[in-house]
């Protein structure tokens, strides 16, 4: 029984040329768990940061010498090939997509993921290289501007970076959630946010939006680039400044607008949620999918063997929505 298989693994902490492609052991599905022969997977700003383990208090969670989880990679689209004990949820041949959060492991051709972890049936018309990178950037958006921003219909928000996956997901929720939008990205990039449904573009080579007249309910910064101090004036007066890029200053502004002001700074590690919260998200997700007003933005594609190319591509930050990892093996039988 051949029980090995190709996968992108981390020798320690440090820039791309720290991930090889190996041949490692495919992991046994345990109890209530399956195991998911992957087709595409997706290769994100977050596993570029799990790489080289910054900011440091990441470190925490991921392994404070090196990654406890040397395959990195979360999303992922498959199909099931093994079942362990008592999963009652999932068959043989299952085409699934979802995320395995701080888990990783998906930049492989195999992955085992927990049938009560965030993972649902893949919708038909939803390919496996959009569903591989569906968990990344609406997740984290979805739940920013429902649970984290309490973005209402008719209110006006800013997305920082929206040309990326976050920020191509945002524009088109915050639409959807009957926002007036005002998108910030390179020139280069304008017309795609545009037609995601963007109300207003800022090219931010031309423009700091930091120093504009017009205030916003909410500032989303998905790229964290900017601050609570430097966006202040440009809030309402309830207004919130919500970033998902985990810093120690916008930390000790979270705190600090907790207590004093009405004006607010404010994170969250989605990731760190529950895993039925995650995947009640993903349901919501999916709904609006099949409505026809979310679809996935794929700037490049690569092989599981180039994992590295595509973090090099990513640290370059002209990532234009997502990066997809390919499996060309998927199409050969692998007896397991």
């Amino acid at each position: 029984m051949d029980r090995k298989m190709k996968a992108a693994v981390l020798s320690g902490y440090g820039s791309p040329e720290v991930i090889h492609c190996k041949e490692v052991e495919i992991p046994k599905p345990k109890t209530r768990e399956v195991l998911v022969k992957i087709h595409a997977s997706s290769a994100t700003r977050a596993d570029s940061m799990m790489r080289t383990g910054k900011p440091f208090i990441g470190r925490l969670i991921l392994g404070l010498r090196k990654p406890k989880h040397t395959i990195p990679g979360t999303g992922f689209a498959g199909e099931i090939v093994e079942i362990g004990p008592d999963v009652t949820s999932f068959n043989l041949g299952d085409q699934v997509f979802g995320e395995t959060t701080t888990n990783f492991s998906t930049n492989a051709e195999y992955a085992v993921v927990p049938e009560k972890g965030v993972i649902l049936h893949k919708p038909e018309n939803l390919s496996y290289e959009s569903a591989s990178t569906f968990c990344d950037g609406n997740l984290t958006s979805i739940n920013f501007l429902k649970n984290v921003g309490l973005l209402k219909p008719g209110q006006k928000i800013l997305i920082n970076g929206a040309s990326g996956s976050l920020g191509t997901s945002a524009v088109q929720l915050a639409k959807y959630m009957g926002a007036e939008v005002t998108a910030v990205c390179s020139y280069r990039n304008v017309g795609m946010v545009k037609s995601l449904g963007a109300d207003h573009v800022i090219d931010y080579t031309k423009e700091d939006f930091t120093k504009g007249k017009i205030q916003y309910d909410l500032i989303y910064d998905t790229i964290g680039k900017s601050s609570f101090d430097k966006t202040k004036s440009i809030l309402t007066k309830n207004g919130a400044y919500i970033s998902p890029v985990l810093k120690f200053p916008l930390l000790v502004k979270m705190l600090l607008t907790t207590i004093f002001g009405k004006k607010k700074a404010r994170f969250e590690a989605t990731g760190m949620k529950k895993e039925e919260e995650l995947k009640e998200l993903l349901t919501e997700l999916v709904k609006i999918f099949k409505e026809g007003k979310l679809k996935s933005v794929i700037d490049r594609q690569y092989p599981l063997e180039k994992v590295s190319q595509a973090h090099a591509y990513i640290d370059t930050g002209r990532k234009k929505g997502n990066v997809v990892i390919i499996n060309a093996s998927t199409t050969e039988k692998k007896e397991l």
